[in-house]
């Protein structure tokens, strides 16, 4: 392959890379995009609308196994997404959701298959074995292993005294202030705190405690425990508008004898009303928040994007300042100001999203009263999230027990630069907390950085190693933050930037493309952020050698937009290691890649 590219061939993918992203703004005026399926979402919805009420939800129920019988892999297991290896956490479930339908020749086929590969991946088909093997996967981070383990004891996949194998959770937690929470030895994330009450409730209905004052205690605590949830719980009953968290809290509270329960209803017909009409279901509603903030700038990220109209600006600021937090949030108790990644009322705020829409807001024109009421709330907001390291986390400030709980560097690198984008604009006190928390954010990150240079995400990996890590995506987001400072080199910047722009370019393919690491396969996602990082950093044989193959991975009709095809992969993580891939991940990736490529000299 030619390592040079010629304009017009930049020109034509730029223009079918931009048509295409514009075309999936939805009718509202925003991007809303397409989670991926997941046979591991469709075995947890079938069982739990299953446990909720089987008759109401039969032709649902029926609909779910059918999908995952015919979207089995060909080694007779599942992945998370339809195009995932197959993994034990995602094979075990649909296993155990498959002991719903004991009429079928189909169904006894595709669990004939599974539990031959079972036996082989989890070493055997005994309780204790798939007991260890799931608790080997997730080590001490009880938030998906326990679920997992109570689902195969209520489809009755763990023998006799099935229950024994699941570990009990704290049920105590419903009378710990949710302030003390940080202080605790909690072994669930902190997202997951309703899954956490609801197996404690299924495990002790089960496995009471032996000590008879302990036992008695927990006896007392049901009630507090539903009132919390039902708390916790939104208008439209789905927990992180994620079909997966909702249906372990339905089935473990049917499971310890709460099915008529309020909670229940409402969690079931949530799932309900997320089927797709190929009977399947997605890990969560949408990321549209994300998606649209990324969108924008893409977009607006060189004088090559396409500015948006002033209608559409206006329409996307008041979408975004509608969305934003007023009150704390019943879960994390996070206090107002910040925002979640969608706008349906399971969204949590988060410093991730939070950062990217302060980033957005200033490209969408005027910057109007209203506009920094908000972004004062906000900015501030994320100064509280900060975490004694100095790095920012997803949700809540201090727990950082668990992985998904720690400082991020690409997260940290974004509030960064969001500060940097409304200092100018934010009040004197706001101003003085800015400078304070960027200082310690800069310390952060270079202490976060590997010796070769690379940043590691937290909500991105790669399936295709062992490590599930992926050092190109997290060091090409850490670097488009930071190289967006258009600083005098605070504390050293610079030479970070450096040292991440000579790993993305020491980790370039033989093809010239980008995977998660060197000698990965290239994927477009990795290509495209990796571009976009290396654009203008003196990088330009190898950044226009990266757009040409990036280019050749495209199928583009700059004519028809929808005709342009972009084939996503799953580098995006839900809870600890559940994969997705999302549809428009590539489309905003190249727009902007091909974007800044656009403005080099050559």
């Amino acid at each position: 392959m030619k390592k040079t590219i010629t304009l017009t061939e930049l020109d034509t993918a730029l223009t079918a890379a931009r048509n295409a992203l514009l075309v999936e703004m939805n009718d509202r005026g925003f991007w809303e995009g397409r989670m991926s399926s997941s046979a591991l979402a469709n075995a947890v919805a079938v069982f739990a609308l299953a446990q909720a009420d089987p008759s109401e939800h039969a032709a649902l129920i029926k609909k779910g196994l059918r999908w995952i019988t015919k979207n089995v892999n060909e080694d007779g297991a599942w992945g998370d997404t339809n195009t995932s290896p197959s993994n034990v956490s995602a094979t075990i479930l649909c296993w155990a959701a498959l002991s719903l339908d004991q009429e079928t020749k189909t169904a006894a086929k595709t669990v004939h298959a599974a539990e031959t590969w079972l036996r082989h991946h989890a070493g055997g088909l005994a309780p204790e074995d798939l007991a260890r093997c799931v608790q080997n996967r997730y080590g001490n981070d009880n938030t998906f292993s326990v679920p997992i383990l109570a689902m195969c004891a209520q489809a009755d996949r763990l023998g006799l005294e099935s229950y024994r194998l699941v570990r009990q959770l704290p049920l105590e937690l419903a009378f710990v202030p949710q302030s003390l929470y940080r202080w605790t030895r909690f072994t669930v994330v902190s997202y997951a705190i309703p899954a956490l009450l609801s197996m404690g409730l299924l495990v002790h209905h089960h496995r009471p405690t032996r000590t008879g004052p302990l036992r008695k205690f927990r006896d007392l605590l049901a009630q507090p425990a539903l009132r919390m949830l039902e708390s916790m719980q939104p208008s439209h009953g789905g927990y992180q508008d994620s079909v997966v968290l909702t249906g372990f809290i339905v089935m473990g509270l049917c499971g310890a004898g709460h099915a008529a329960h309020p909670i229940v209803k409402k969690g079931a017909a949530f799932i309900a009303s997320h089927i797709r009409e190929d009977g399947s279901w997605p890990i969560d509603t949408n990321v549209a928040t994300w998606l649209t903030s990324l969108s924008i700038r893409a977009l607006h990220s060189t004088r090559y994007g396409i500015p948006l109209t002033n209608p559409q600006r206006a329409s996307l600021k008041k979408w975004f300042l509608d969305q934003q937090h007023k009150r704390p949030h019943p879960m994390t108790h996070a206090e107002p100001g910040g925002w979640g990644w969608t706008d349906l009322p399971g969204s949590i705020p988060d410093g991730d999203d939070t950062a990217s829409v302060l980033i957005a807001l200033p490209l969408l024109g005027e910057l109007d009263q209203k506009t920094r009421t908000a972004a004062e709330k906000a900015l501030v907001w994320l100064t509280t999230l900060q975490n004694v390291d100095g790095g920012i986390p997803t949700f809540c400030r201090g727990w950082g027990k668990l992985p998904f709980d720690r400082s991020c560097p690409d997260i940290t690198a974004a509030t960064l630069l969001a500060f940097h984008r409304w200092i100018p604009s934010a009040t004197a006190d706001t101003r003085a907390r800015m400078s304070r928390a960027m200082d310690k954010c800069v310390r952060y990150l270079r202490r976060a950085q590997t010796p070769n240079g690379a940043w590691l995400p937290l909500w991105f990996g790669t399936q295709l190693d062992d490590t599930e890590e992926n050092p190109v995506y997290g060091t090409a987001r850490a670097l488009l933050s930071l190289r967006g400072l258009q600083s005098t080199d605070p504390d050293g910047v610079q030479q970070m930037i450096e040292n991440g722009c000579r790993f993305l370019a020491q980790s370039q393919n033989e093809d010239w493309g980008w995977g998660a690491r060197k000698g990965l396969p290239s994927a477009i996602e990795e290509s495209a952020m990796a571009l976009s990082a290396l654009a203008g950093t003196g990088h330009t044989t190898a950044v226009l050698a990266g757009a040409k193959s990036l280019i050749q991975k495209l199928t583009l009709n700059a004519k028809d937009p929808k005709n342009t095809r972009f084939t996503p992969g799953p580098i995006g993580l839900y809870f600890d290691r559940l994969w997705y891939h999302q549809d428009l991940y590539p489309a905003i990736f190249v727009t902007e890649a091909l974007c800044r490529v656009k403005e080099l000299e050559f």
